[in-house]
Order: structure tokens, then sequence, then C-alpha cells
């Protein structure tokens, strides 16, 4: 539940400058079928608080916005043609940069030529962290999964629940953009 959490709080604080999204999906699936969906239930003792509620609600807003948009209709889990799950994760990256620095640079000949002063080194190691936000769409008849979509970002923070819901809509607009997939022509 903690890197559930932790997730969701990453996509919500990330920017939506650097997004980087992809997908893939079966071949073998037929996606003009695709007319309904339902949201896989999760089992817990007590479904009506979450400690991530807020921004589970803020994603399943813009998935059902966005799928809604593409004429897929939500429904009853019994009925419907996929059923939709979510997953977030967080991964540390590190940056390092070196930079060499010459002062003093002489272009002129002599005893120094090209070389006047002295070189310093500087090595900066930055850590960050990239939020992801994972999308799959199950065949409820058969299980398998038939589409899945992935969207990730830099964390920077966002002071507003206003800002959240934005990189969220944003985020997941981006990552259905390509939905559904259109076959390759051959």
């Amino acid at each position: 539940m903690k890197k559930v959490i932790v997730g969701l709080v990453a996509l919500a604080l990330s920017a939506c400058s650097t997004l980087k999204t992809s997908s893939d999906y079966d071949p073998a699936a037929n996606f003009n079928d695709v007319k309904t969906y339902a949201w896989i239930v999760k089992k817990t003792k007590d479904s009506t608080y979450h400690l991530d509620g807020l921004m589970d609600q803020r994603i399943r807003a813009a998935v059902d916005s966005q799928l809604s948009a593409k004429g897929i209709t939500l429904t009853d889990a019994a009925t419907a043609d996929v059923l939709v799950n979510y997953l977030t994760k967080v991964d540390k990256k590190i940056n390092v940069d070196t930079f060499n620095t010459n002062y003093g640079y002489n272009p002129y000949y002599g005893s120094r030529w090209g070389y006047s002063g002295s070189m310093n080194t500087q090595t900066t190691v930055r850590e960050y962290e990239v939020g992801t936000l994972i999308l799959d769409m199950v065949n409820r008849e058969t299980g398998k999964l038939i589409w899945r979509g992935s969207v990730a970002d830099t964390i920077r923070d966002q002071n507003t629940p206003e800002e959240r819901v934005e990189v969220v809509n944003h985020a997941i607009s981006e990552m259905l953009v390509n939905y559904p997939p259109k076959p390759e022509a051959n």
C-alpha cells in the first residue's frame, strides 16, 4: 500500500514537460469490439476510505474522461468488454555531469602557447525521482492483457490541487493518444 501511495504522489508531483509515453498491445485483439469497460475492483475490508483516495479519484476521472471521448462506456464489471487497472511506481535516478574548465586561454604563440592558467574539473551528482503510471486493459472473458500504456516523468512539486489535476489529465491524455492501436499496414 505504501508503494501505491508513493507512486500516486509521484505522479501528482510530476510536471508535464518531459513526459515519456509508451504502449504495447496484443495484435490478435480486436479493439473495434471494445465498447465498454469497468475498473478492476480491489478487495479491501473498507472500500470507502483510502490514504491515496484523492489521487485515485483524479486518475480514474482522467481515464474515464479519455475513454468516454473515444466512445468507450463505463459499465458493470460483469458485462464489460475490458477491465481497466492502473499501477504506479517511483524510480530513483542519478545524473552525473563533469565539467572541465580552463581559464586564461592564450591563443598567441609563445612559451606557454594556448594555455595560461589552470585546469579545473567539477563533477556534480544529482539524484532525482521518476514517477511512472501504468494503465492496463484486460479482456474480461479471457483474463488476458490486451493493452498496456505507460507515462513517466521527473517528479517536481505541484502546489495546488488544480495543478495536480492538470498534471494527471495531461499524463493520461498523452498515454492514451494512440489508443486504440492502429494495425500497421503491410
